[in-house]
C-alpha cells in the first residue's frame, strides 16, 4: 500500500487529524492537506502519482525547428552529404534558425535516426594536430573506387592540412609517380608552393623504405627543388593522415548516393562537381563556426617553404656486378647503367651514394673499384679508364 493511501485512509475513514497524520508518517502538514484536498475532489485518482513535468516549457525547441531538422537529416543522407548535428547547425544557421549542436543531437536521437554508441572513443580522447596556416602543410594520398563495370580505378587527392581545401582531386587509371608529380605542380600553380607535405609511405611520394634501391623518386625530387619539407606517416599509422583519410570517406559517401560513373571521364565530372560543393558550399565540422574550405584558405597568410640547398641525400645499396661488368642505379625514377669493368663480373659491391657522387667497393675487401659523377642525361655511364692501368686477374 503506498503512503498516499495509508495518510488518506488515516484522514479520511479513521478521522484523525492532519497534524496527527503528519507527525505519524514522518510528512509535511502541507502534503497532507493538499492529497486529502485532492482525494476529495478526484477520488480514486489521488493514489496514482503524478507527473512532475512542467505544464509550459518556454525554452523547449519549437515544433517547426524539429521538423527541418529532420528534413535535413533525411536530405542530407539521401545525397550522400555529413549529416551530422555540426553539419545539420551550419544548414539551420544559413536559414536564419540558431539551435545548438546538443539540441539537433537530442532530438535526432527522439525521432529515432541516430543510433547510441555509448561504447564509440569520444573525440576528446583524441589527439589533434591542425598547421596553424594555410599551404603551411598538404596532406595526399589515393584511394580505390570501382566504375559501373566493375573496373578498379583510383583517386588521387591534395588537401591543405589548416583549411581542408581539396587542392586536387583526379581519376586515373593507376596513379604513378609522374601523375602525383603533374597533380602536385598544377596544385601549385593554383594555390602556391607550400612548406612541407605529409603522405604515406606508398612509392609514389617516397623511396624511403625501398633499401636503397630506388633512389629519390620524381615527387622527392620535385620537393627538394622547391624547398619544400617532406614529412612520411610511420608504417601501420594511417591516423597520421587521417585529415585525408576522413576526406576520401566523405567522398566516396557522396559517390555511392549518385548512380555509379561508366567511364573515367564521367567520374571526373563528377569529382569536379564534389570538389567545388565541398570547398564552397558546405560548412566543416572542424573548422571554426563551421565556415567551409574556401572561407578558412582565404582568412590568413600562406606559409612558404624554407631552404633546403645544404640537404644531400645519401644511400647505400649492394648489387653484383653482372657478366658485362656493369651495376644498375635508379636515379629520379630512371634506371642508369654504371660500368665497372668485366674483370670484376660476378664481384658483390656496395655502391655509396650521395646525390650524383657514387662510390662502387668491393663488398668483401673494401676495395674501390669506381668513383665517379653521374651524368643523370646519360643512361649508361663508361669506364674512363686512364691508359696503362692494370686489369684485375680473372
Amino acid at each position: 500500500m503506498s503512503k498516499a493511501r495509508l495518510v488518506i485512509t488515516a484522514v479520511v475513514l479513521e478521522r484523525r487529524s492532519q497534524a496527527e497524520v503528519a507527525r505519524a508518517y514522518e510528512v509535511s502538514p502541507g502534503w497532507v492537506s493538499r492529497l486529502v484536498a485532492r482525494y476529495r475532489l478526484e477520488g480514486e485518482a489521488a493514489f496514482a502519482a503524478r507527473s512532475r513535468r512542467p505544464h509550459r516549457s518556454p525554452n523547449a525547441t519549437p515544433p517547426e525547428v524539429i521538423d527541418q531538422i529532420v528534413e535535413l537529416r533525411r536530405r542530407l543522407t539521401t545525397d550522400g552529404l555529413d549529416a551530422g548535428p555540426d553539419s545539420i547547425v551550419w544548414h539551420l544557421r544559413n536559414r536564419g534558425v540558431a539551435v545548438s549542436a546538443s539540441t539537433v543531437a537530442r532530438q535526432l536521437r527522439k525521432a529515432g535516426l541516430v543510433e547510441p554508441q555509448p561504447k564509440k572513443r569520444p573525440r576528446s580522447s583524441y589527439v589533434r594536430f591542425e598547421a596553424e596556416l594555410p599551404n603551411e602543410c598538404w596532406q595526399s594520398d589515393f584511394t580505390h573506387y570501382r566504375l559501373g563495370d566493375s573496373s578498379d580505378v583510383e583517386i588521387l587527392g591534395f588537401l591543405d592540412d589548416h583549411s581542408r581545401l581539396c587542392l586536387h582531386l583526379g581519376a586515373h587509371p593507376r596513379v604513378t609517380g609522374s601523375i602525383v608529380v603533374v597533380a602536385f605542380r598544377e596544385a601549385i600553380e593554383r594555390y602556391g608552393t607550400p612548406a612541407s607535405t605529409l603522405t604515406d609511405n606508398g612509392m609514389v611520394f617516397t623511396t624511403r623504405l625501398s633499401g636503397g634501391k630506388g633512389g629519390r623518386n620524381g615527387f622527392e625530387t620535385e620537393l627538394r627543388r622547391l624547398g619544400i619539407t617532406q614529412k612520411n606517416s610511420r608504417p601501420n599509422h594511417p591516423t597520421t593522415c587521417g585529415k585525408i583519410e576522413r576526406f576520401h570517406q566523405t567522398l566516396k559517401r557522396w559517390l555511392d548516393a549518385r548512380p555509379a560513373s561508366s567511364t573515367i571521364t564521367e567520374l571526373q565530372a563528377l569529382l569536379d562537381d564534389f570538389r567545388g560543393h565541398y570547398n564552397e558550399q558546405r560548412g566543416h565540422s572542424a573548422l571554426a563556426g563551421c565556415s567551409t574550405p574556401a572561407v578558412a584558405y582565404q582568412a590568413r597568410p600562406k606559409a612558404t617553404p624554407g631552404d633546403r640547398g645544404t640537404d644531400r641525400h645519401t644511400r647505400v645499396r649492394r648489387d653484383k656486378i653482372d657478366k658485362a661488368g656493369k651495376v644498375t642505379l635508379r636515379h629520379h625514377g630512371t634506371m642508369i647503367k654504371i660500368g665497372v669493368g668485366r674483370t670484376y663480373a660476378r664481384t658483390p659491391v656496395l655502391l655509396l651514394v650521395e646525390d650524383l657522387d657514387v662510390r662502387i667497393i668491393d663488398a668483401t675487401t673494401g676495395e674501390l673499384f669506381r668513383a665517379l659523377t653521374l651524368d643523370p642525361t646519360k643512361p649508361y655511364q663508361p669506364i674512363d679508364r686512364p691508359p696503362g692501368r692494370p686489369r684485375r686477374n680473372s
